[in-house]
């Protein structure tokens, strides 16, 4: 004879983890790119002040 009560606790904890993920999967926000200096370096000082520094400023400042 199976014990049907830890049989049904276990399908109530998979279904509630199941749920639980998808949830976070439905809530998750993008996030803003570059924000915060996330994505490129900005120059604070000198001639290209406030530009973004790419391989194009680099190269020329070498």
């Amino acid at each position: 004879m199976r014990d049907t009560k830890h049989l049904q606790k276990h399908a109530n904890q998979v279904a509630e983890n199941a749920k639980e993920k998808s949830l976070f999967r439905n809530q998750r926000k993008a996030v803003e790119a570059g924000a915060n200096g996330t994505l490129d370096y900005t120059i604070k000082e000198g001639v290209n002040k406030n530009k973004i520094a790419d391989q194009k400023i680099l190269k020329s400042k070498k």
